[in-house]
């Protein structure tokens, strides 16, 4: 498998994993964050995880198109979404909600990995543009 096929896989992943997290958000705030190591959520905090669903969804929506249309321009698109998300979840993981051990350890992988993805999909941009 080529290295072009694993970003594409990649990015067929997070379709799934950015409309998973986004619906929970929306539909299940309590059950998401506590999947994600959060303590029990004051009703305020629940609201305003809810209030990130359409950020997640648009993000989901992102990766679908870059999919389906496999253009250049779209691979830029999303390496350009991503890298905006590199600390956003080591900020995130500063909360001292997030007593499930891992928890915190898992936030800085996020951001490593929306930085791997970030340089993935500019790679793919430009070896297609080629």
């Amino acid at each position: 498998m080529t290295l072009a096929e694993h970003v594409r896989r990649a990015n067929r992943g997070m379709i799934a994993f950015d409309l998973a997290l986004g619906t929970g958000a929306l539909l299940a705030p309590r059950a998401t964050l506590r999947v994600l190591g959060h303590a029990d959520p004051s009703p305020d905090a629940e609201e305003l995880f809810r209030r990130n669903a359409p950020v997640w969804l648009t993000f989901a929506a992102a990766h679908a198109t870059a999919a389906a249309r496999d253009r250049p321009r779209d691979w830029w698109a999303l390496s350009w979404l991503r890298g905006a998300e590199v600390f956003t979840d080591v900020l995130w993981s500063r909360s001292a909600a997030f007593a499930r051990p891992g928890a915190r350890e898992a936030l800085w992988g996020a951001g490593l990995g929306n930085l791997a993805m970030s340089i993935a999909f500019a790679a793919l941009a430009r070896r297609e543009r080629a």
